[in-house]
């Protein structure tokens, strides 16, 4: 059964950092591009950014670029976001995703989401 769970949110000032970590199991996400995505009170689901494969180009939201970074560990089978000069406006359910081959089809999966909330 394939499965992505999130963790590493919680509460930070801003200016504050933090690590998200997406884990997925019953699936190899060394093979797949993976994405970030947030959803924020009343606000549409948007993509944080993506790491490709092979090659493991990056891509980000204007709204993070120079603060967020998008990695991956192979061995741990783990997708990280760091998240750097965290703004009140990055306070959101952040979202891992992947679009895995199932049986022969793709297939779209969603972690479960973790809250990460900026305030002072």
């Amino acid at each position: 059964q394939v499965q992505l769970a999130e963790s590493g949110g919680g509460l930070v000032q801003p200016g504050g950092s933090l690590r998200l970590s997406c884990t997925a199991s019953g699936i190899f996400v060394g093979t797949y591009s993976m994405s970030w995505y947030r959803q924020a009170p009343g606000k549409e689901r948007e993509l944080v950014a993506d790491i490709a494969t092979p090659g493991g180009s990056t891509n980000y939201a204007d709204s993070v670029k120079g603060r967020f970074t998008i990695s991956r560990d192979n061995v741990k089978n783990t997708v990280y976001l760091q998240m750097n000069s965290l703004k009140p406006e990055d306070t959101a359910v952040y979202y891992c995703n992947g679009l895995f081959q199932i049986s022969g089809a793709p297939r779209w999966f969603w972690g479960q989401g973790t809250q990460v909330t900026v305030s002072s």
